[in-house]
């Protein structure tokens, strides 16, 4: 029997990106498991355990984990939530007894979208076809919080026709940081530039990443400064869902 996996769509791709949920569940889909996207699912609660909102963020958190009763795992095409919903859900409910009982259960089912692939499902390929040359950015909490680095680089690598090239601060922060950039809107452009002279410097012809909103942060930033490089989810290009045009400045209310 296939394992049913829980889409966790998030906000973002829900709001901003649909083509990355479809993209998501095509991938999954391929990896011979049985899409879930519960109807009941909102946001995980990150902005508001960010802004230390805890008691917010707790609501929303039982109300996911409801949603996603019964699912053998749940997946999302986002370190950030996928962050949120197994690392921190347990947090939020330490010494609440059976809550945090239930939120440790639930984390462990949780897992990012390549993650998931390469990790469970064993998967090496996805058949996709790309011409061009990919730069990867990775997104801060998929990278330092949940340590995925290769995961996205080796799927990525055997898309037929692709080229995987590499900057050299392949560690370095885009500048979005969700209230951060909202907070310190300068010192946020100015991290933002930097990632996208490294992202440039070996003439890619598109960016990937994990993380929508950082991929709307950079698509945005490349707007305005009037560079030419596209930005695509990484699930998109994998899945081979290319028929929505590339994520551009009108999917982000930057400035």
């Amino acid at each position: 029997m296939q394992p049913r996996v829980g889409l966790f769509v998030t906000c973002l791709v829900d709001l901003m990106r649909p083509s990355v949920g479809f993209a998501a569940a095509r991938l999954i889909e391929q990896a011979d498991c049985t899409v879930v996207v519960p109807a009941g699912q909102t946001c995980c609660g990150q902005p508001a355990h960010n802004a230390g909102d805890p008691e917010t963020a707790r609501a929303l958190a039982l109300e996911t984990m409801r949603s996603f009763d019964g699912c053998d795992f749940v997946v999302a095409p986002s370190g950030s939530c996928a962050a949120m919903l197994r690392l921190h859900y347990p947090a939020l409910f330490k010494g609440r007894g059976d809550a945090e009982f239930k939120a440790k259960a639930f984390a462990e089912r949780v897992h990012e979208l390549t993650s998931f692939l390469v990790n469970v499902r064993r998967k090496t390929a996805t058949g996709a076809r790309f011409e061009g040359r990919v730069v990867h950015h990775d997104a801060c909490s998929g990278l330092r919080e949940l340590g995925i680095r290769s995961e996205p680089r080796q799927l990525l690598a055997a898309v037929d026709g692709l080229e995987l090239v590499e900057g050299s601060e392949t560690t370095a922060c885009c500048g979005f940081g969700g209230l951060f950039s909202v907070k310190y809107p300068a010192i946020s452009t100015a991290v933002a530039d930097r990632k996208i002279a490294d992202l440039c410097a070996p003439a890619p012809d598109l960016v990937t990443g994990g993380d929508l909103g950082c991929l709307m942060n950079l698509a945005g930033r490349l707007n305005r400064t009037e560079r030419a490089l596209p930005c695509r989810h990484v699930a998109e290009v994998l899945a081979g869902e290319l028929q929505a045009p590339p994520i551009a400045w009108r999917d982000t209310a930057s400035p």
